[in-house]
């Protein structure tokens, strides 16, 4: 089985870039640092079967509730959650712990980050894991040429309507959001413990628009002349994600001198929730090489 961390009110408060970032640390302090980001709707719980087998790895795991999500701060706007200004966050995180070098992994939105952080901070990201992401500078062209894609992406156009997106995912206890994952996923993937969790941080104050405010955000995408990922890098993909076609991961891959993939054929979207066993070897084996 694997080890599922749990200490839900363990956490502590990092000041980053004129925000507080809600954490969690485990692990060696001086063990290689991993920053862990998550995606959406989810929070740093997303990580819970991945922090244990790290830090019993040797690494000191940092995993951040993101900007805008569950106990971190929730600046208005939706410039606020530009890709320039959550990379930043994520290489403050690192400063915030005196460290030049990390590592980063990330998914779904979180995997937007740690690509752009990679492609934005060469000098400072050892290597990169992402799981079912792909890199911001492949998406739009990949769309535009893949209309299969543009219809499985048709919601990100619905999460640009101001006002609408939040009373339906607010509505009846966020069952739409609860359906999403349960829909999305393998039966069983998200227990009632796991909703229950998510909910609270839904239910915080301004929490689902700053959540939306990353969508939000995609048409002041900053501009990046050179994307290239020096970092060793890894990708995760579960091939049987509704939300992303496999070409994404490709195309992602292009971009990186030193790049690899692992196909998971039983996983979704959701591929460290479902498959958290492969998944951590694949990751602890890469990040120790």
């Amino acid at each position: 089985m694997t080890q599922v961390f749990d200490p839900l009110t363990s956490g502590i408060r990092r000041q980053v870039d004129g925000v507080t970032l809600h954490a969690v640390e485990a692990g060696r302090e001086d063990g290689p640092l991993v920053i862990l980001l998550h995606g959406f709707p989810e929070f740093w719980w997303g990580w819970r079967y991945q922090i244990g087998p790290l830090a019993e790895a040797g690494f000191r795991v940092l995993v951040p509730d993101q900007r805008g999500y569950s106990l971190s701060d929730k600046p208005e706007g939706r410039r606020a959650y530009d890709l320039d200004r959550l990379a930043k966050d994520v290489v403050g995180l690192a400063d915030a712990l005196g460290r030049e070098k990390f590592s980063v992994v990330g998914h779904d939105w979180g995997g937007l980050v740690a690509w752009w952080t990679a492609s934005r901070y060469p000098d400072r990201v050892d290597r990169l894991v992402v799981l079912n992401a792909p890199h911001p500078a492949v998406a739009g062209s990949y769309m535009r040429s893949h209309p299969s894609q543009m219809l499985r992406s048709l919601y990100v156009g619905f999460f640009q309507i101001p006002f609408l997106p939040e009373a339906m995912l607010s509505a009846n206890g966020y069952r739409s959001l609860k359906d999403a994952l349960r829909r999305t996923s393998r039966p069983g993937t998200f227990s009632a413990e796991d909703l229950a969790q998510y909910e609270k941080a839904w239910a915080r104050p301004g929490a689902v628009t700053t959540m939306l405010n990353w969508y939000r955000a995609l048409p002041f995408k900053p501009d990046m002349k050179d994307p290239t990922v020096p970092a060793p890098t890894l990708v995760i993909w579960g091939t049987r994600d509704r939300f992303l076609e496999r070409g994404l991961a490709e195309a992602s891959l292009a971009l990186c001198r030193y790049g690899d993939v692992r196909w998971i054929e039983t996983a979704t979207h959701w591929v460290q929730h479902e498959e958290p066993e492969a998944v951590n070897a694949a990751m602890v084996g890469f990040l120790k090489t």
